[in-house]
């Protein structure tokens, strides 16, 4: 890549006005390396109509009621989706072919569609769902529906095993029902108890002597030991009766339970009683249903988290034996990895470290869209995929069952922390061969595994795999991938042996995929940078035409003139890697301009961990529409994609470890000197802002560098990390009691005496993600540090994310006026 260049999307302007309908009518960008100081042509506009800051926060029912949670039908022709209702939160089905219009699928018909969870038999005859809690077979060929059960309770985690049988589970137990009879079979029942101990003997002098002295209560004690002799022995005869109980332990919380597609076998995983909200705080609702203050519930701190540990229990279900797996055989179970962070805290407080070696709380992966345990297909072996409390570890790890103990087939370690992304894993079908993403190399690629051999990795580049895809005779593994170009993402397959990478779709926007069950074709989900998500079907080859079957976006917003962005890498002072921004030029911008100076915003995306600078439709379409809004006024609009975004690798992810707020605002600042070196934006006129993640770096944008920042909008913001969740910010600043250091110098409320501009702070009071009280320990700080220029708008009724138009309005409507103010 050169660095000093400048890489801008031309968007096709009958790509605006029609939408993507094939292949070819979808390429809808070219990527052009110029010069730094030459600048793209002005972006080119559709519609006729001029946003306005109402429209672009009403309710987004008015741009598209887009296709949502599509999956394939179980004759891989049929693509059924949900669409939302107008005017309300209730959603329709539908169902469409390549050949037909979306046909709603009536209430009384919704049970026979199939699910997005469907599986399938392996020899591809049946498939099998839940609806509403109960099961259905549907045989693909006939399309015969069979309801397997039709009761109250929640039946879930179906899998066909090698019997032929249908397996699901209710609570803690697990059936069995065999679909020719329809006999249903109890496989095990487990128990968040100690056994039952069964009649004792008596033990002590005084039970004894009441045994021998009075006949009473001897007989009583003969007839029960008689009785629990006769059920032992009906059990022991009569095989009609179902007696797999298993006892996991008293006060212990269940985590997973995986049964084997052998159905002799189980892997239960347990923990101390812990969730999301035990020991939090509350959050109270000053606008309630009946008017009173409601205390709600909401989550700990990262500083009140504790470490713990999961247990993995074997249980063989034919012989009834339970056995506690030791984590002492995975490879770095007792590293001391983070000696040299808690040295630094030690020395700071003029005390000495000795590191030593100790067991690590280690635990199941939490399933982030994935099944952290995983059966081969003769259900003979299972794979586990566990991380450390510290997060500096993950492990996939198999089982030797006549050991019993775990084997380790990859250890991915991590300086910084391992991410919570990209850990696809799983079996080959017709080999005990595992396959998984790792980013061991600095980008999360695929690798195979024989159990007992070598790892191989099966793709490489400077590009981000995901979404894996298991072909059923193991020849290909499907992914998505950004090779092209860091914004750009396609699919693609790799073959599992040459390791040769096929490209499946060229669309040029942010593309995902479901494979039809017989693997012939490919659902795809699809948006560019200016149109909204729709659906297309593509046949499994490479340049195979892509065809749109649904068209959900309105006239009145293809009506609307907006300002399409650019995509633009700003050279980065600090790394030889680029800045991916989007760069929403003024309407009236000429290239090469000079005289009177323009105004700039940069936009800070949240989650730390996301992408904006991608040429999908935005997540932040409302912002979109604002800096289309701003643009079409004068300003040019900037939104970067900061170090520890999405989409860029291991090293462009981590390099916020032990210090939020540094390399991100390094990066702001190289992207006003680009705006002030190539679109002839005025220094002394540039203001930031930014929601959750992105109100933070508002807040540490206008303390450490003011003279940068003339004025900025923290919205929903992290004020003090150590208040923020466990799950999230012990990652990146590990945790409070063992690395302080990190805290201080990544919290905003640490440098607020920095603050010297205007500074507009917008905080929902619902707020369970980042509490209210972070705004009202800062705003309490501001005041007594006698700071001025700076105001507080709070919405009473608002989570995290906004739900009424009106509070969106009020948010922009004041954000708006901050900068028209103070640039």
């Amino acid at each position: 890549m050169i660095k000093q260049s400048l890489l801008s999307i031309a968007v096709a302007s009958s790509l605006m006005l029609t939408g993507c309908q094939t292949t070819s009518q979808t390429k809808q960008s070219e990527v052009v390396d110029q010069p730094i100081q030459s600048v793209v042509a002005t972006p080119v506009d559709f519609g006729g109509e001029s946003i306005t800051l109402e429209q672009a926060m009403a309710h987004p029912d008015w741009i598209s009621r887009k296709p949502e949670n599509a999956f394939w039908a179980a004759n891989s022709n049929t693509v059924i989706f949900e669409q939302k209702q107008v005017g309300n939160e209730l959603r329709d089905t539908f169902m469409v072919t390549t050949s037909s219009s979306p046909q709603k699928v009536m209430l009384e018909q919704l049970h026979s569609v199939g699910a997005q969870d469907a599986i399938y038999s392996r020899d591809g005859r049946y498939q099998a769902y839940t609806f509403k809690g109960n099961v259905f077979v549907k045989q693909i060929a006939s399309g015969d529906l069979k309801q397997i059960t039709h009761s109250s309770q929640t039946e879930y985690d179906l899998q066909f095993l090698n019997s032929g049988e249908l397996a699901y589970r209710v609570d803690n137990t697990f059936y069995r029902v065999d679909l020719a009879s329809g006999l249903t079979h109890e496989i095990a029942k487990l128990h968040l108890s100690e056994a039952p101990k069964g009649l004792q003997e008596p033990s002590t002098y005084i039970a004894k002597e009441q045994h021998k002295l009075i006949e009473f209560v001897a007989l009583q004690h003969k007839n029960k030991a008689d009785k629990q002799a006769r059920e032992e022995a009906l059990k022991a005869e009569n095989t009609t009766i179902a007696d797999n109980h298993f006892y996991l332990g008293k006060g212990k919380q269940l985590i997973e339970a995986s049964l084997s597609p052998a159905g002799d076998k189980l892997i239960a995983v347990i923990s101390d009683p812990r969730s999301w909200r035990d020991e939090g705080d509350i959050m109270p609702n000053y606008v309630s249903q009946d008017g009173h203050i409601e205390s709600v519930p909401a989550r700990r701190k990262v500083a009140d988290a504790k470490s713990h540990a999961s247990t993995v229990i074997f249980i063989d279900i034919t012989s009834g034996q339970q056995t506690e797996l030791s984590y002492d055989t995975l490879p770095g179970y007792d590293e001391d990895v983070l000696a040299a962070v808690k040295k630094e805290n030690a020395e700071r407080e003029g005390k000495t470290y000795q590191s030593k070696a100790a067991p690590r709380d280690i635990n199941l992966m939490p399933p982030w869209g994935l099944d952290p345990v995983q059966w081969n297909s003769a259900g003979d072996e299972v794979a586990l995929m566990l991380e450390a409390w510290d997060n500096k570890d993950r492990w996939i790890a198999t089982i030797d069952f006549d050991k019993q103990q775990f084997v380790s087939q990859h250890r991915l370690h991590d300086d910084a922390w391992v991410n919570y992304a990209h850990n696809d894993f799983g079996w080959f079908n017709n080999a005990n061969t595992l396959y998984y993403l790792s980013e061991q190399s600095g980008y999360s690629h695929i690798y195979t595994k024989p159990i007992d051999g070598k790892a191989t990795q099966l793709t490489d580049g400077k590009f981000v795999v995901s979404d894996l895809t298991l072909a059923k005779n193991d020849a290909h593994i499907y992914f998505k991938a950004n090779v092209k170009h860091p914004g750009i993402y396609e699919i693609y397959r790799v073959n599992t042996r040459t390791g040769e990478r096929e490209q499946l779709t060229d669309l040029n926007g942010m593309t995902d995929y479901n494979l039809s069950p017989d693997e012939s074709k490919l659902l795809l989900t699809h948006s560019t940078i200016m149109m909204p998500e729709e659906l297309y079907v593509t046949d499994v080859q490479p340049n195979a035409v892509a065809k749109r079957v649904t068209h959900t976006i309105s006239e009145a917003f293809s009506n609307k003139k907006l300002i399409a962005p650019k995509i633009v890498a700003v050279p980065s002072s600090h790394g030889e890697a680029p800045i991916y921004s989007k760069v929403y030029y003024p309407a009236d911008y000429v290239a090469g301009e000079t005289g009177k100076k323009r105004k700039a915003i940069i936009f800070n995306h949240g989650a730390g961990y996301t992408q904006d600078a991608h040429m999908g439709w935005s997540y932040y379409f409302r912002e979109f529409m604002f800096h289309s809004l701003l643009a079409s006024e004068g300003y040019v609009v900037m939104d970067m994609d900061y170090r520890a975004s999405k989409g860029y690798g291991r090293d462009w992810r981590t390099a916020i470890y032990r210090h939020m707020g540094k390399p991100e605002i390094e990066d702001l600042v190289d992207g006003v000197n680009w705006m002030v070196d190539n679109t002839n934006v005025d220094r002394e006129a540039v203001g930031t802002y930014g929601g959750s993640y992105g109100g933070f770096m508002t807040f540490m944008a206008l303390f450490t560098q003011p003279d940068v920042f003339k004025a900025g909008a923290a919205i929903r913001p992290v004020t003090d990390w150590a208040y923020y969740n466990h799950g999230y910010t012990s990652n990146i600043l590990n945790h409070p009691d063992v690395d302080p250091i990190a805290y201080e110098r990544s919290s905003p409320i640490y440098f607020a005496q920095g603050l010297k501009n205007e500074l507009l702070i917008n905080a929902p009071m619902l707020d369970d993600n980042v509490f209210f009280q972070d705004v009202v320990r800062l705003v309490q700080r501001l005041i007594e540090l006698e700071k001025t220029g700076f105001e507080t708008a709070i919405y009473p009724v608002e989570p995290h994310g906004f739900r009424q138009p009106s509070s969106w309005l009020d948010e922009y409507r004041r954000i708006y006026k901050l900068f028209k103010e103070n640039l």
